[in-house]
């Protein structure tokens, strides 16, 4: 429904996913204005970062399409329309994530699939069965490990019930973070994202793998590969959190 409302109107469609395109590479844009200064960002330098900037925005776009609407949960426990959501005959979840369903958000995966291919096209990579096989599966595990923080999100959100920023933080924060590389950052910030919330897997971990460059904490190279395994935890867990957060719902109590 939402799909056939947007496509209503399709100049406007046209313009929303531009403008989608060009605010969310405004990130990029600050990172070549840092690389016009320096040579090297943390030992990597500009084509290796976009291959990070590149993997983290395709996996988030993704994620963001999908289920970006879960944010808005918050909105709806405060207002008690989840009232109409809980009598209809589908999953719960899943109305909430179709929910005002935004094809704009396409800008985002166009513009960072832009930058990973120009990444591919300028990073000497030694390509083997193995790291090719990596890039989809990253950028897949990516994308449901940043499902399940969204969801996981959207669950705190049924205690707190004004919590989008607090999720934000974790949603849009983890991407922003992702797009740097792990050398920038202090090695407690990284143990945080690698064993507490494992954003790591979605692109630091694998990328290191492909360009044949140390794993951040001096990991083993085979963990590059537990990045599915990774997500499958984190969609359980999310899950098990939704769940939780549902049967606490008690509506407004108007």
């Amino acid at each position: 429904m939402w799909m056939r409302s947007t496509m209503a109107y399709r100049a406007s469609f046209a313009m929303t996913t531009f403008a989608n395109f060009a605010v969310t590479g405004l990130d990029f844009v600050a990172i070549l204005l840092m690389f016009s200064r320096i040579d090297v960002l943390g030992g990597w330098p500009l084509p290796e970062v976009a291959f990070l900037y590149g993997l983290s925005c395709v996996a988030f776009g993704l994620a963001d399409l999908a289920i970006g609407s879960m944010e808005r949960l918050g909105q709806r426990v405060r207002d008690g329309t989840l009232d109409t959501l809980l009598v209809r005959p589908a999953p719960v979840l899943a109305q909430v994530a179709a929910d005002r369903f935004a094809l704009r958000r396409l800008g985002r995966i166009t513009q960072g699939s832009l930058v990973l291919g120009y990444a591919l096209a300028t990073v000497d990579i030694d390509w083997t069965p193995l790291k090719v096989l990596l890039m989809p599966v990253t950028v897949v595990s990516g994308a449901a490990i940043f499902s399940a923080v969204f969801v996981a999100g959207a669950a705190f959100q049924f205690v707190a019930q004004d919590a989008s920023e607090v999720q934000n933080a974790f949603t849009y924060g983890g991407t922003t973070m992702l797009q740097y590389p792990p050398t920038v950052f202090g090695k407690e910030l990284v143990r945080g994202v690698t064993f507490l919330l494992p954003l790591a897997f979605v692109n630091w971990l694998p990328a290191a793998y492909v360009l044949d460059r140390p794993l951040p904490l001096d990991l083993p190279r085979w963990v590059a590969f537990a990045s599915p395994l990774v997500a499958v935890g984190c969609c359980a867990l999310a899950g098990l959190a939704w769940r939780a957060g549902l049967r606490t719902y008690r509506s407004t109590g108007s």
